[in-house]
């Protein structure tokens, strides 16, 4: 991975004191998003942290999985498959529940979206506590699909993230805090 792209892309990111909720510091990606340097820079390094493999398909996870997800996809010739959370979806899906510090949530895939065989890549924004990750790389396997790679642009190490997902799958974040 580059540094310098790399410190460049941290420096663009934005703290949120007390967003969604108090004593929270939300990780605002929108700079990025928002700068079409910025932006392909994480492109890049997506792509860079995929390495030498030809992934059939990219998952991205709702919703700013979508955003760097697809864009990853064209730039590898790749499809693209959203997971999605639970009714969002307009065909016959496969579904799986997780947990979060304060309830519970459902993502859902189409049942036809990933093959028996076919690699794949798991790109979102975030790595937080793992259980939205570990969701979708559970329908892929439930599907066949194998996971090659599980990438983030911000793991929040001091969750323990990782920790709750496959330690099987290689898992990357470009920046971790």
């Amino acid at each position: 991975m580059n540094e310098a792209s790399l410190s460049r892309l941290k420096a663009a990111i934005r703290d949120v004191l007390d967003f969604p909720k108090p004593g929270v510091v939300f990780k605002d990606i929108t700079p990025v998003l928002a700068s079409g340097e910025l932006f392909r820079l994480a492109i890049d390094e997506f792509a860079f942290a995929v390495g030498g493999e030809r992934p059939d398909k990219i998952v991205g996870i709702d919703a700013r999985g979508f955003i760097f997800g697809a864009a990853l996809a064209d730039r590898l010739g790749a499809g693209f498959v959203p997971v999605r959370k639970k009714g969002k979806l307009p065909w016959q899906t496969h579904g799986a529940s997780y947990s979060l510090e304060y309830g519970e949530a459902h993502v859902e895939i189409h049942r036809d979206a990933v093959h028996p065989g076919e690699k794949v890549v798991v790109v979102d924004d975030l790595l937080a506590t793992g259980g939205t990750a570990g969701a979708a790389l559970k329908l892929i396997q439930q599907l066949g699909g194998e996971v090659i790679c599980l990438a983030f642009l911000i793991e929040l190490a001091f969750l323990g993230g990782r920790a709750n997902l496959d330690p099987a799958t290689r898992t990357v974040a470009l920046l971790e805090y």
